[in-house]
């Protein structure tokens, strides 16, 4: 499995239209465009899954860079989430009061 990270979309981009690019490298596996909470407009950037880890590679190799849309796509391996939970920093609840 491959999950990669396509940056600077076109706001116009449909889930289908990137899942429609991707497959001509391999099977596609999910395909998300991330939305603002707020307008449900998208925010030019989206994830793609791939189920074969090599083809996911070649279809990195072969769309960074290139142009989809109308812009010029930046397409890379995704990171992985961040954890959130726990990362408060402090440590001590009741800190300064003593």
């Amino acid at each position: 499995m491959k999950n990669i990270f396509v940056g600077n979309l076109s706001f116009n981009t449909t889930e289908d239209e990137l899942r429609q690019l991707f497959e001509t490298y391999g099977q596609v596996d999910r395909v998300s465009i991330l939305t603002d909470r707020e307008t449900g407009r998208s925010r030019g950037f989206g994830f793609v899954e791939m189920t074969n880890a090599e083809e996911g590679e070649k279809a990195i190799a072969g769309l960074n860079g290139s142009q989809f849309g109308g812009r010029t796509v930046n397409v890379n391996e995704a990171r992985p989430k961040a954890e959130r939970a726990g990362s408060g920093g402090g440590g001590g609840r009741d800190r300064g009061r003593r």
